[in-house]
């Protein structure tokens, strides 16, 4: 009995290995099955990753492979402009004699200065002011400013933004600055000499700037003539230099409130007064305005026209608009010398007001460096103004108050008692 159980035992443990074995060689049948596959999936991806790194680097025929910088020609910049250009050839094209140039550049150092270590070879600091101030003087395309000194039109665009960015930043102080008592005291003299009107520390108007305005709130940019534009508010001194300017407000704004939300406005109780007594009246220092500002003790305007006026009245307001020539002359000059200003520039629009308070302050260093503008650029800025013309000013009464209206009576009888009456020229 003890046998037969024990043969049992035997038979199944054999039995058990054999089951054994034959899963293992079916286990191993599978794994080299799949080591199989593998390597030739292996060999495949291999192959044809071949072909592909064969054919992508065998270029078409009759084409160039692309390089990382490509060669550019500098012949204007490292020939033209530094080793033939006259001062003519400078204004023409820089708006500048080499001198102020050179000045300019040095103010500028902080805010253009290329960086010591870069990958490319660097743009010495003049080329990068000068292609700012040809791009600014031309109105040319990126593209066209680029073929012009031989570098990418991005570098361009770069140097663009930097200069205006760093002028409205750190430099535009320096050149467009509200005057002090004293100066303001020297700015009326001579406006009284010229012009016969005391008091008067200069004259505020506003001119459209044309903009690409944005596909959404269009309408809020398109001025009266229809044409999208900003509005610059500027004030000027008898040299026809700016000492306020305000560019942030659509063209569709009215003067008046273009007035209302620009700094002037909010700080006008610091600007210099020095009162005078005339007629027996306390006149402090004021602006001359047009028909489109309200009529305050710190804005002066001339009276509305009517068949009522009086000769004193009609007299008053011909000393007022020669005396405004100022204004108009100074935005004539800074179209002219900018004539980024005429047109529909490739800047973005909320990039615009920076390019215009830039001009204007490269205005103001080309005043004070007594650079004579070329008259052929103000027949030229003539030419642009009639693609594009200026809305007229509309009359606002709303906002006169009673001290500018006795100031201005005052200002009138003194003005009929001590010069000739003048007619408006018909």
């Amino acid at each position: 009995m003890a046998n037969r159980e024990q043969g049992e035992a035997t038979s199944l443990y054999y039995s058990s290995m054999i089951a054994i074995g034959v899963q293992q060689v079916q286990m191993a049948d599978l794994i080299t099955e799949r080591r199989r596959r593998r390597r030739r999936y292996m060999e495949n991806l291999i192959r044809t990753t071949y072909m592909l790194l064969h054919f992508a680097i065998l270029p078409p025929q009759g084409s160039r492979r692309a390089v990382w910088m490509k060669s550019r020609n500098k012949v204007f910049w490292e020939r033209d402009v530094l080793t033939l250009f006259d001062d003519e050839d400078w204004k023409a094209n820089f708006r500048m004699t080499r001198r102020s140039f050179h000045k300019l550049c040095g103010l500028m150092e902080g805010v253009m200065k290329p960086a010591e270590v870069t990958v490319r070879a660097l743009i010495p600091l003049e080329m990068r002011v000068a292609m700012v101030l040809y791009k600014l003087a031309s109105c040319a395309e990126y593209r066209v400013v680029a073929n012009q000194f031989g570098v990418h039109r991005s570098t361009v665009k770069k140097m663009v933004y930097q200069f205006c960015n760093g002028m409205v930043t750190s430099a535009l102080g320096h050149f467009i600055v509200v005057p002090t008592t004293e100066v303001a005291i020297g700015i009326a003299t001579r406006f009284e000499q010229k012009f016969n009107i005391p008091q008067i520390i200069g004259c505020i108007d506003g001119t459209h700037i044309p903009i690409l305005p944005p596909s959404d709130g269009y309408k809020d940019f398109v001025n009266r003539k229809g044409w999208p534009s900003y509005v610059l508010q500027g004030v000027v001194d008898d040299m026809y230099r700016f000492w306020s300017i305000s560019c942030k407000m659509p063209g569709c704004a009215h003067g008046a409130n273009v007035l209302r939300q620009s700094t002037l406005f909010s700080q006008a109780h610091l600007l210099p007064k020095e009162p005078r007594e005339i007629n027996g009246i306390s006149i402090g220092h004021f602006l001359l305005g047009d028909p489109a500002y309200p009529l305050m003790d710190w804005i002066m305007k001339g009276f509305t026209h009517s068949p009522n006026i009086t000769p004193e009245q009609e007299s008053f307001n011909v000393y007022l608009s020669s005396a405004r020539t100022t204004v108009e002359i100074a935005f004539g000059r800074l179209k002219s010398r900018w004539r980024v200003l005429m047109k529909r520039s490739d800047f973005h629009y909320s990039f615009a007001p920076k390019v215009i308070a830039t001009c204007c302050a490269l205005h103001n260093f080309c005043e004070n460096e007594k650079e004579v503008g070329n008259p052929n650029w103000s027949v030229e800025a003539a030419t642009f103004a009639t693609n594009l013309p200026q809305p007229g000013g509309r009359a606002n009464n709303h906002g006169d108050n009673t001290n500018g209206q006795r100031i201005r009576v005052a200002l009138t009888e003194y003005m009929s008692a001590n010069f000739p009456l003048r007619r408006p020229y018909l």
